[in-house]
């Protein structure tokens, strides 16, 4: 039997190669993991990509910069506020927008909600994956709640298209505050019952501490970002490193966690869900007045240049990159999604493991493959 990483080799006499997915359950999405096995242990796992892929980024060259921030939406559609965010950003970068500050506080209000819907799936799937089935239930009811919110506000609640290049498409809807506040007050105490229901459960903590370990050297040379790398002890969220939209004036804390293994990266994203909260909390009772959005021409058109700007999502950081040729079109979109990279690192961290222990990094690392193929 192989104990350690150094041990193993790949495609040997007796190996056993399997395919999981692309339509496994457990996969969270079309995606197709071709593993070698030696009895129950992991020699290799090769991801084979594009079975959803919809050339987005060409799609994007073809639409205007108002246009093109929508087709993001269906990428991370777990974070489709926050890439809609980013598209915006390097827009009003490229034209030197002034965004309200009305507009701003908006913004995160609807980025940090729709991390903590995104959070409350990813804890309830990765419940189910492993065996509980009643979390999954107890995550959907308080989402529901987030769902109702964003379904008022902006007319949608999944891929919302709520952000525009100077600002928000329209203003809040005047119930958002008093029921925003209300979900605050329900939801801090079900944290605690996430807590009690999973995280402390003795069943869960082994199958999950010391599983899917990712030094922190290892997680850098992967390009990982989000929980992923701050699992690992990388200070990497850009909502401190490069602040946007304001973030630079709210008081909150980085969550990090340095032992690398799937329960580190469990712990972040259940201490983001309450860094989320106390954002909201800071929030919801000095929104500015004024405008929700900036003053604009109706047709944009970039200066010829390079433009980039950079968010924070559930699932790390989502990079846009636009090379214009001062035409109303970009002549060149490039997305850098944090699942690609994340994924990347997955044969790596689970060299060794036993089969069984597949999903729970796989789980850890959040995978929402339409964020991956594009």
């Amino acid at each position: 039997m192989y104990s350690t990483r150094e041990e193993i080799g790949t495609n040997e006499e007796g190996d056993l190669i399997i395919n999981i997915g692309p339509q496994h359950p457990s996969t969270h999405g079309v995606l197709h993991l071709v593993v070698t096995l030696s009895g129950e242990t992991i020699k290799k796992v090769e991801p084979h990509l594009g079975y959803i892929h919809r050339s987005i980024e060409k799609m994007c060259e073809s639409l205007n910069y108002r246009q093109f921030i929508y087709s993001t939406s269906r990428m991370d559609y777990l974070s489709s506020h926050i890439n809609n965010q980013g598209c915006a950003l390097a827009v009003e970068q490229g034209l030197g927008i002034e965004v309200p500050a009305r507009a701003q506080a908006i913004r995160v209000l609807m980025a940090e909600l729709t991390r903590l819907a995104s959070h409350q799936l990813w804890w309830a799937a990765l419940a189910m994956d492993l065996g509980a089935i009643t979390p999954f239930f107890h995550a959907f009811r308080e989402r529901e709640l987030i769902n109702e919110i964003m379904e008022e506000t902006c007319g949608a609640r999944l891929t919302m298209n709520y952000s525009a290049p100077g600002g928000v498409m329209y203003d809040l809807h005047p119930n958002f505050q008093a029921r925003v506040k209300s979900f605050i007050t329900e939801f801090k105490g079900k944290i605690d019952e996430y807590d009690e229901l999973v995280t402390g459960n003795v069943i869960f903590q082994a199958r999950m501490k010391g599983v899917g370990f990712i030094s922190r050297e290892d997680a850098i040379s992967y390009g990982c970002s989000g929980p992923t790398a701050r699992g690992s002890g990388i200070s990497s969220d850009i909502r401190k490193v490069a602040p946007y939209d304001g973030y630079d004036k709210l008081q909150f804390d980085e969550s990090l966690e340095t032992a690398g293994d799937c329960f580190a990266r469990y712990l972040v994203r259940m201490r983001e869900m309450r860094t989320s909260l106390a954002i909201i909390e800071q929030l919801i009772d000095s929104i500015p007045e004024g405008d929700f959005q900036a003053k604009t021409k109706a047709v944009l058109k970039l200066p010829k240049g390079e433009y980039y700007s950079r968010v924070e999502t559930a699932r790390g950081e989502f990079g846009v990159y636009i090379i214009s040729e001062g035409a109303m079109t970009p002549y060149r979109i490039k997305y850098r999604s944090p699942g690609f990279s994340n994924l990347s690192a997955l044969d790596h961290m689970s060299r060794g493991a036993k089969i069984g222990d597949l999903v729970a990094m796989m789980g850890t690392l959040d995978l929402v493959i339409p964020d991956i193929d594009r």
